[in-house]
């Protein structure tokens, strides 16, 4: 499953020719107002910009969130240490993710998702080995739908500033990603480490 999400990222990546994408003229919508021709004046976005920046401000709500809690709950310091990192990097995210949304209007939510309700709900309940297995295993899963929602904004969007914020954001969550499996591999004895050539030529994208 790892593998095959960060192929995916490469493969999106490598069909959009990454930043040569920026304003994305094939994804315009017909009431696109223009700076000049071929390229959409500031703060114009489609449905993948808009759908973009709620997802993306579920998911990164959930990591201060659920880093909050972790930085209470984890047992292992590795574990401490990674939600400390994901409340500082998704806070500032989220910031930026807040100010590029507010000034295209598009409304997003304050409130966790039903889905992230339930998982800290989860691991309220949890305590010591079990917290730190739980919470790291569901950032593994977060943060390979983040990096593939990432990619599909910078192929897919119309508004230029998101594009560029999840082409700068891409290769932050990817770093996320291999940290939380290596932790997932100090917990269990499983290590799964993407092989750093994957990972440079997909960073290179960028």
């Amino acid at each position: 499953m790892f593998r095959r999400v960060l192929f995916t990222v490469a493969v999106v990546l490598a069909g959009s020719s990454a930043l040569g994408q920026i304003g994305n003229p094939a994804g315009m919508g017909v009431d696109t107002r223009m700076a000049r021709p071929g390229v959409p004046a500031p703060h114009q976005t489609n449905n993948q910009d808009r759908l973009f920046a709620q997802l993306a401000t579920a998911g990164g709500l959930a990591e201060v969130e659920l880093g909050n809690l972790a930085g209470g709950k984890a047992k292992a310091d590795a574990v401490k240490q990674f939600a400390d990192m994901m409340v500082s990097d998704h806070s500032d995210a989220n910031r930026k993710l807040k100010e590029l949304a507010d000034a295209a209007k598009i409304p997003l939510s304050d409130q966790l998702d039903p889905e992230h309700s339930l998982l800290r709900e989860r691991l309220q309940t949890l305590e010591a080995d079990a917290f730190d297995a739980a919470y790291i295993k569901a950032q593994i899963v977060d943060h390979q739908k983040t990096a593939q929602l990432l990619a599909w904004e910078i192929s897919m969007g119309e508004d230029g500033d998101l594009q560029r914020l999840a082409s700068s954001l891409l290769p932050v969550v990817l770093d996320h990603l291999r940290r939380a499996q290596e932790i997932h591999g100090l917990l269990t004895g499983a290590s799964v480490r993407l092989p750093p050539e994957t990972l440079a030529e997909m960073e290179h994208r960028q």
